[in-house]
């Protein structure tokens, strides 16, 4: 399959090489020349912007920050619709507000685009083994047809709806990531300041009712002091503020996701948004004063 991908960071990078790999064609474009050559060293084609990209192949996929990024890249200046010709399919693999991908999906269908939203979970970890969560949304027979495309990139591609609903899905998963990630993180703390060590409280539980992926992925790292960012704080916030936004436009009360988010302007105001999302952590040790991290570390 000849396959655009457009936006090649933390997350695309790993997923196009991964579409490579398979044997896809790619013609890949980013305003980082470097990940565009990192491509091009394995096998993929480089365009000079997203209209050159969708001239050359059946489907794109879009895998940027936010709303603007993905609405710049597929219907502005040499953006993706420039370039469409009709049946072209825009699959959009960023993190997005549902309502916006609604409203993107009804201008692209202008140009004769069709769209699916196919947000993922797994950060770059599981970008990079190709063993991401993916959410779609859109047409069921546009799913069935790039499911097995998508399953490249993924452990799991699960089809939940109209376009919007991988969004909405999507959202749920990372206001349930940040809450668990919390709990994760007051519970170490309270650990510590309890006089117990938190690494042997983190194997105690781990295989209890408490255990998570969360709790797997994010411990080991707060106990290293190890904030190498695999989704980065900046981000999540992103995410909450469309979470946020998203429920309060259906009157959702949402204040678990509400109080996540003041923890994470907190990290953003303490210089940690580059960092993981494990740095939560951090905030916990602030007002406690004390620190998880291991000490022989």
């Amino acid at each position: 399959m000849k396959i655009g991908f457009i936006g090649l960071g933390i997350m695309g990078r790993p997923m196009a090489k991964n579409l490579v790999k398979a044997g896809h064609e790619l013609v890949v474009f980013d305003f980082n020349k470097e990940a565009v050559a990192d491509l091009v060293s394995c096998g993929a084609k480089a365009a000079e912007s997203g209209k050159e990209v969708a001239s050359q192949v059946e489907v794109v996929i879009t895998m940027v920050p936010n709303s603007p990024h993905v609405r710049a890249a597929v219907l502005g200046k040499d953006g993706v619709a420039e370039g469409a010709k009709p049946g072209l399919v825009l699959i959009d693999m960023s993190s997005i507000d549902p309502t916006e991908s609604k409203k993107i999906g009804e201008e692209c269908a202008k140009y004769g685009i069709e769209m699916l939203d196919a947000p993922v979970s797994g950060g770059e970890p599981k970008a990079i083994d190709g063993t991401l969560s993916v959410m779609v949304g859109g047409k069921k027979d546009l799913f069935d047809k790039y499911y097995d495309m998508l399953m490249v990139m993924a452990g799991s591609v699960v089809y939940v709806g109209d376009l919007g609903s991988g969004n909405v899905a999507k959202l749920a998963n990372q206001m349930v990531v940040a809450i668990n990630i919390a709990a994760v993180a007051e519970a170490l703390t309270f650990a510590k300041k309890a006089g117990t060590d938190p690494e042997l409280v983190y194997k105690a539980i781990r295989g209890g009712l408490a255990g998570s992926t969360v709790m797997d992925a994010k411990a080991p790292m707060m106990l290293e002091g190890n904030y190498k960012p695999g989704f980065r704080i900046e981000l999540h916030i992103k995410d909450l503020n469309n979470a946020l936004n998203a429920a309060h436009a259906i009157s959702s009360p949402a204040p678990l996701t509400a109080q996540m988010m003041e923890v994470m302007q907190f990290l953003r105001a303490e210089g940690c948004d580059k960092e993981d999302h494990s740095s939560i952590v951090k905030y916990y040790e602030k007002i406690s004063g004390t620190s998880v991290v291991k000490e022989n570390k």
